[in-house]
């Protein structure tokens, strides 16, 4: 019988909020789905801050036309991670782990600043946060499992299962948004499982900057609760609806 193993698999996001993190630490592998069409003014290239003004977007300058994909996104101005840090000291000068996390923060943004696809600099932070919260889990692209011609082949739903599947899982762990078009059957017939994440239940934590909100990138966290921050990725609920057993 094989080691069960769970399995998440989604597009990659520019410094994402807790729940991205709640869903990499519950997966023993996690699959960045970047071989798929990249759509405008969405999560792959920006997110929020919370400021003395309001909510801030932060937005990476790219390239891009309505056929290229996530993995070949370039970046069209350098100076993008530069004026990011300084929003961001700016917006979190009072935060309580600014000075603890600061340098380290701005050398990621430094080395982030020569990176030239989308892609990598989305994985970039996002596993270099999740180092940070003590999340082990190991990471792949999409097309380093399946190569881009196959994966062009398989309608939406088989290819996560043929994906988990290369990546040896067991379960398939899914948004649970998936829940309205998923066609479980695909992978219970590969004989795996489907569980689906949910996204209440998060405790608040101290935050800046007027009314709380869950929905910020991660970045607002680390800077207010810095070591105690994987604390706040614990629900109250177990954090995963029923699953759909194989």
């Amino acid at each position: 019988m094989s080691t069960p193993k769970t399995v998440a698999i989604i597009q990659s996001s520019y410094i994402p909020w807790k729940g991205y993190f709640d869903m990499i630490r519950r997966a023993d592998a996690f699959i960045f789905l970047d071989d798929v069409q990249a759509t405008r003014r969405d999560w792959r290239t920006r997110n929020r801050i919370k400021t003395a003004n309001g909510e801030q977007w932060l937005s990476v300058p790219v390239h891009q036309d309505r056929q290229t994909r996530i993995c070949d996104v370039h970046v069209s101005d350098p100076k993008w991670a530069a004026k990011h840090w300084r929003s961001i000291e700016q917006a979190y000068a009072r935060a309580p782990f600014m000075a603890e996390l600061r340098s380290w923060l701005a050398g990621l943004y430094e080395q982030a600043g020569e990176l030239q696809r989308l892609t990598d600099v989305n994985r970039f932070f996002i596993e270099a946060w999740a180092q940070y919260l003590g999340i082990s889990t190991t990471y792949h692209a999409s097309y380093d499992l399946v190569p881009l011609d196959e994966l062009d082949a398989l309608d939406p739903t088989t290819r996560l299962a043929v994906l988990c599947q290369r990546a040896g899982g067991t379960h398939y762990l899914s948004g649970p948004s998936a829940q309205a078009y998923m066609d479980v059957s695909i992978f219970s017939s590969r004989g795996m499982s489907v569980e689906w994440m949910r996204y209440d239940g998060y405790p608040e934590y101290p935050q800046l900057h007027g009314p709380f909100r869950h929905d910020v990138s991660l970045l607002d966290l680390l800077l207010m609760t810095g070591p105690d921050a994987r604390a706040y990725l614990n629900q109250s609920t177990d954090g995963l609806l029923a699953s759909s057993l194989a």
